[in-house]
């Protein structure tokens, strides 16, 4: 049978020991490396917990409340309140560790933002040739660059906290969020004749975004090796979709969508928004 268990988890010995460890939330885990024997189900004679930490609202990047719970088909007998402290003791130093992988920033729907100017400001143009830039630079895939980085820079040291139950949150948390909402508003602006091309575009655009929420090492994120930059490397896009611009292509044109009917600010190839740019600049 196999053993589901969620950020975070850790066992609560009879005399109040607490093994825990960021990366494991198998129960089985550190169970086995804490040396007990899991050999009995009398109340009485058990002599530790399994014990979980969750948000009550599954999001771990805006949790409500963190609720302690008892994985146990049976509780106890000796278990107090002492010994529930001494896990939020232990749970309060996981999450100083969890909080230096993962962003506790609001989760923004670009097309719920107040709209910018109906007119193009240079900046905008600038940061889509930028995004276009990183976008052809990444040889995969967005996604496929977001979902590596973190399972590669991250899983090796805390593969269950962050994959399993933080990378799930943070992943479903945005795209139930925004994702499906973003896409059936830029599919009504831009039409079905080129269907393929656009749902890449605003699914990596989704992706690059739900990247954001996660720290890395610049070194850390795949396949940006031609990206040059400091910090997060599809930043262009994230600063895009915070101001409410989401940027849709289909294959030979890019567009620039806004506000709740994803209504197109801006359209044309990049060569367009270059000389755009030396226009207004003149």
């Amino acid at each position: 049978m196999i053993e589901i268990c969620k950020a975070f988890s850790c066992i609560i010995s009879r005399v109040g020991t607490v093994t825990w460890k960021l990366g494991i939330d198998s129960h089985d885990d550190l169970i086995k490396n804490a040396g007990y024997k899991d050999d009995t189900d009398d109340k009485n004679r058990l002599e530790f917990a399994r014990v979980e930490i969750t948000p009550d609202n599954g999001d771990y990047l805006n949790p409500d409340k963190w609720t302690l719970r008892i994985d146990e088909q049976i509780r106890p007998s000796w278990w107090t309140e002492e010994h529930e402290k001494k896990g939020f003791l232990a749970f309060q130093k996981w999450k100083k560790q969890l909080d230096k992988i993962i962003v506790h920033k609001p989760i923004i729907h670009p097309f719920q933002v107040i709209p910018p100017p109906d007119h193009v400001d240079p900046m905008f143009l600038n940061l889509l040739i930028e995004w276009n830039s990183v976008w052809k630079s990444v040889w995969d895939s967005v996604w496929k660059s977001v979902r590596d980085s973190v399972w590669d820079s991250v899983g090796d040291s805390v593969e269950d906290s962050v994959w399993k139950s933080v990378w799930n949150s943070v992943r479903d948390s945005v795209w139930n969020s925004v994702w499906k909402s973003v896409w059936n508003s830029v599919w009504n602006s831009v039409g079905d004749s080129v269907w393929d091309s656009v749902w890449n575009s605003v699914g990596d655009s989704a992706w690059a975004y739900t990247g954001s929420f996660f720290l890395l090492n610049r070194s850390g994120w795949k396949y940006c090796e031609n990206i040059g930059c400091s910090g997060y490397p599809f930043e262009p896009l994230v600063k895009l979709w915070e101001m409410g611009i989401v940027p849709s292509f289909d294959g030979k044109i890019w567009r620039l969508h806004i506000g709740p009917n994803a209504t197109i600010l801006w359209k044309g190839t990049i060569e367009d928004a270059k000389e755009q740019i030396i226009l207004k600049e003149t």
